[in-house]
């Protein structure tokens, strides 16, 4: 990426038929993040612990919890590994959680993707993957 080429920035929204509280449990631990995204994780949720998750048997994304203010915030880095135009740690996800009724709106916003094509794939699986939490964490 260039100086003065923008990095881009993924706003999305979804709708989950479960409290902020049962659904932050969906981004901090392993087991029911695979409900919901890849097929293992490793997470250690706490500033400076470890994001990992593996997508398949080999691709692996990974970055670094950086702010957790449960049940309604999350802040995590976010890149994979062997990818030079988006490695380990370069991007930012954040997550909000807001109630609405016995419901929860979950916000996500990824930060500092480096083109239009990272972008539009990224923009794509977080749209297919949050879909997937919306299902796995209805109570």
């Amino acid at each position: 990426m260039s100086v003065t080429e923008p990095a881009r920035t993924i706003d999305l929204q979804v709708r989950v038929a479960a409290v902020p509280a049962e659904v932050f449990r969906f981004f901090i631990e392993p087991e029911r993040y695979v409900l919901w995204q890849g097929v293992r994780a490793e997470l250690d949720p706490r500033p400076g612990g470890i994001f990992r998750v593996w997508m398949d048997a080999d691709t692996i994304a990974r970055g670094e919890y950086v702010e957790l203010e449960a049940p309604t915030r999350l802040v995590f880095t976010w890149g994979w590994e062997g990818d030079p135009n988006v490695p380990p740690g370069s991007t930012s996800v954040e997550i909000t959680l807001e109630a609405d009724g016995e419901d929860t709106i979950v916000r996500l916003r990824h930060r500092g993707l480096p083109n239009e094509e990272t972008l539009a794939t990224h923009d794509e699986g977080w749209r297919f993957f949050t879909g997937r939490l919306a299902i796995a964490a209805t109570r």
